[in-house]
């Protein structure tokens, strides 16, 4: 069972989404927030890319894995960007 890439890619999306549970602990302790938002935007990249690697098999398809990785890469930091913008005005 630990040998399926399925429940592999299921046991990474629990980490990762223990790990944004985490981070959204740390708001009101000291840790700026828009760090934290930064930290839930990449760990959402990574949950992002663990679902079409394994879930929908793009790994059998590199090229098409890079792609996505690229458009998905590019669509986060642009969403990054606008979540940033209101703590860089301030």
């Amino acid at each position: 069972m630990l040998s399926d890439p399925i429940f592999r890619a299921w046991g990474i999306l629990l980490a990762l989404s223990a790990a944004s549970v985490f981070a959204s602990v740390l708001l009101g302790t000291g840790v700026p927030q828009a760090v934290i938002g930064a930290a839930v935007f990449f760990l959402a990249w990574l949950k992002a890319r663990v679902i079409l690697l394994r879930y929908l098999g793009l790994w059998e398809a590199p090229a098409w894995a890079a792609g996505f990785t690229w458009v998905l890469g590019l669509y986060g930091l642009l969403m990054l960007g606008l979540y940033l913008i209101p703590a860089l005005i301030a």
